[in-house]
């Protein structure tokens, strides 16, 4: 350790409390975080949450140095339709609404080789449940995907589908896993974690996928050699514990299987979704508070940081400006350009459309550290040095919504409407 960064951290540590400061130096000896410890942390404010906050930040460095990643990608939703009511989605529609619509496999491949056109190396692939959905239907997607586009990541299918998929095939989780990594899967987004807790699960989208099912598609698909994400969303009616449960969790499973490429914390997007809209659930939170942001991030540095040392802060979530503030909490990734984002701009979030290449890189550049440009498995493609600041196709768009349409354009023109498929 440098001797500016050493007196900083023992300056900041001498102010903290005797139980933060006696975890956090346990930490910067290398000793790993237990749970309770962590718990413990969750209550810092004031001098311990500035404590918290650097020695996450000094574990960051150490771990992945100065370098902040983004992705150039786009998400492409290919649906709306879901059997499921999960209390926080405002995305979802039944399959009796007029807003309701199904984008014809075609339709998904043209977005796809438009996003590769514009220099994307991923798809993130995600929707809803659609009733009685052909259960080869995941598969048949990414075949055709891969056969239009066979130098595109496809990132794809949340656990939540892949399941939905096994059932609706009669094939068993693995097999069905098999065959879209066959078909030209890359990696699965680790999303419909939420919290890893039943009870809280049972509470904010009952007849979800369960945790015990969440776990069996993560790893299974890990044993088979398909990586993925992990995350959590928060900021409902969880506590902070757990938080720490849920990436004590995650943690044993990278442990196990070294299968997670990067962990990405959600706070909740409240405005629209039904469970704080409709008062359907007693006790939802407004959505996580801007301590809580900064917390959750640091904590999962220290939490997750030597086993999963992938930390993203998500500008759709938080905005910009506090996803740059988050890379001093831990975090060292942007995530991606996105180009389209429906489920958070559903929720009422206020970003989401497009983050070009040079905005993510001024943000990295001006919270001091060095921007870099990765594949979805966390391979630099190039990393930019003071002065390197090439212009992207994506760079060059003025109106994202007039290019590439948005959430709210899509449901209102009844183009794919899913009543007349």
């Amino acid at each position: 350790m440098n001797t500016g960064v050493a007196g900083s951290l023992s300056a900041v540590l001498d102010g903290a409390s005797r139980d933060v400061r006696r975890i956090l130096v346990g930490v910067l000896d290398g000793h790993e975080l237990s749970v309770d410890d962590g718990i413990s942390l969750t209550a810092a404010v004031g001098r311990d949450l500035h404590a918290l906050t650097l020695v996450a930040d000094e574990l960051r460095r150490r771990q992945v140095g100065d370098v902040v990643t983004y992705v150039v990608n786009r998400n492409i939703n290919f649906t709306n339709v879901c059997i499921k009511h999960c209390g926080f989605c405002a995305f979802s529609r039944d399959h009796r609404q007029e807003e309701g619509y199904l984008l014809p496999i075609d339709e998904v491949v043209r977005r796809a080789r438009e996003a590769w056109e514009l220099g994307a190396t991923e798809v993130c692939i995600q929707a809803g449940l659609p009733p009685k959905l052909d259960g080869r239907y995941y598969i048949d997607l990414t075949r055709a995907l891969k056969a239009a586009l066979p130098g595109l990541h496809l990132h794809a299918f949340s656990p939540e589908e892949v399941l939905y998929g096994s059932v609706r095939s009669g094939l068993p989780i693995k097999e069905y896993l098999a065959e879209l990594r066959a078909a030209g899967l890359g990696t699965l987004p680790g999303t419909s974690a939420e919290i890893l807790d039943q009870e809280i699960r049972d509470r904010i989208s009952r007849g979800r996928i369960t945790v015990g099912q969440w776990v069996e598609v993560i790893t299974t698909a890990h044993a088979l050699g398909i990586r993925t994400t992990s995350t959590i969303m928060y900021g409902h009616v969880e506590t902070p514990d757990h938080w720490i449960r849920h990436m004590a969790l995650l943690r044993s499973i990278q442990k196990d299987t070294g299968g997670f490429t990067e962990f990405v914390p959600l706070s909740l997007i409240h405005s629209e979704a039904p469970m704080y809209a409709k008062g359907l659930v007693p006790g939802v939170r407004p959505g996580a508070t801007g301590v809580e942001v900064v917390k959750l991030h640091a904590l999962a540095r220290l939490m997750l940081g030597d086993a999963l040392r992938n930390i993203q802060s998500s500008w759709v979530k938080e905005g910009p400006k506090l996803a740059q503030l988050l890379l001093d909490a831990g975090a060292n990734d942007l995530g991606g350009t996105l180009i389209n984002e429906s489920i958070s701009t559903a929720a009422g979030a206020q970003y989401g459309q497009l983050v070009g290449p040079a905005e993510l890189r001024r943000l990295v550049r001006d919270a001091g550290r060095i921007p870099a440009q990765r594949d979805t498995l966390y391979v630099i493609v190039r990393t930019y040095r003071d002065g390197e600041d090439p212009e992207s196709p994506l760079d060059r768009i003025d109106n994202a919504e007039a290019r590439f349409g948005s959430y709210r354009r899509l449901i209102a023109s009844g183009e794919f409407r899913y009543t007349r498929r």
